[in-house]
């Protein structure tokens, strides 16, 4: 696997650094971050509330709150990791432990769901709003050409983190791209691996976005995210593919009706009808968990005053 020199003249173009191969590709010279990082440990890192949903701790944060959030995380220099959870990823929690535990100790975990939002309305701590990550991907890359911060682009198919660089550069024209890569989707060599490490090292991101499936790309940041030294790597899952024109998001009314998986399974149906199917059954299943704890444990604000009045007159005599 080839590295390209990284010294190249300042007149190059950002369309003229092609890669000569599809794994590393460095980036333009005007955009390099440059300088070592200045960690900021220090700097006090205040926990936004949560609304667990089906196992799952979601912090509650708008779209514009998860963006302040990441920014300040980046400053404190500490290495950390964020989510983006949608109703599948919640299924993977609550069939791997293991995974569940990972999610428990991400910086941030954000709601990528209309039924997870909608759920998070029965719990005294409600989510204010989906969060995508097709949606995030974007703001956070305007964030970023606002405060001077650089993003590494790193997964999807082969080509494809280079064009979501260039598209949004283009929309973006001061965002700082440290680099990117397009890992193949065989077995590598450790010395394959090594060299792909070494290269977001050395480019020193302030994020690393990675999109490598779930729960692939959870395990692969919870791995290597301490050894990388970047404050933040954020799993986005296809939102690379969504940028780069690979697949088109469904209309808003699909978007707000909760029937994106709709739209998405009708263009892809071999690959997501049997994914979206598991996901409808887990949904119905946790669904009806959720009544029965409702049925047999009401919250206190459900019961009605006088019942209340009865079960302490009750209690009262009991004791006497």
């Amino acid at each position: 696997m080839n590295v390209m020199n990284t010294a190249q003249p300042s007149t190059v173009s950002f369309s003229e650094l092609a890669p000569q191969s599809p794994l590393l590709v460095p980036p333009p010279p005007s955009t390099r971050a440059s300088g070592a990082r200045k960690a900021k440990p220090e700097t006090p890192w205040v926990t936004p509330p949560t609304s667990e949903v089906w196992g799952v701790p979601f912090h509650a944060l708008t779209m514009s709150e998860s963006l302040d959030a990441i920014e300040r995380w980046v400053e404190r220099g500490v290495p950390g990791y964020a989510i983006t959870a949608n109703l599948n990823y919640a299924m993977l929690c609550d069939r791997d432990p293991r995974l569940k535990e990972l999610t428990r100790k991400a910086a941030l975990v954000l709601c990528d769901g209309m039924p997870i939002y909608w759920r998070s309305r029965w719990n005294a701590c409600k989510l204010p709003e989906r969060v995508a990550g097709s949606d995030l991907i974007y703001r956070l890359a305007e964030r970023c050409a606002e405060k001077g911060l650089s993003i590494y682009f790193y997964g999807a198919a082969e080509g494809i983190a280079q064009r979501t660089a260039e598209k949004l550069t283009e929309l973006y024209p001061r965002l700082r791209v440290a680099g990117w890569q397009s890992p193949p989707f065989g077995a590598t060599s450790v010395e394959e691996m090594q060299q792909s490490l070494d290269h977001i090292r050395q480019a020193k991101p302030d994020i690393l976005l990675v999109a490598l499936g779930q729960p692939k790309g959870e395990y692969w940041i919870q791995y290597h995210y301490r050894s990388l030294n970047v404050p933040l790597s954020i799993q986005v899952g296809a939102s690379f593919d969504f940028v780069a024109g690979v697949w088109q998001r469904a209309p808003l009314f699909f978007q707000r009706t909760g029937l994106e998986w709709l739209y998405r399974a009708c263009s892809d149906p071999k690959r997501l009808v049997p994914r979206y199917a598991k996901n409808i059954a887990f949904l119905v299943k946790a669904l009806r968990r959720d009544g029965i704890e409702l049925l047999s444990d009401p919250p206190a604000s459900q019961v009605p005053p006088h019942s209340q009045s009865l079960q302490g007159i009750s209690s009262t005599n009991r004791k006497s």
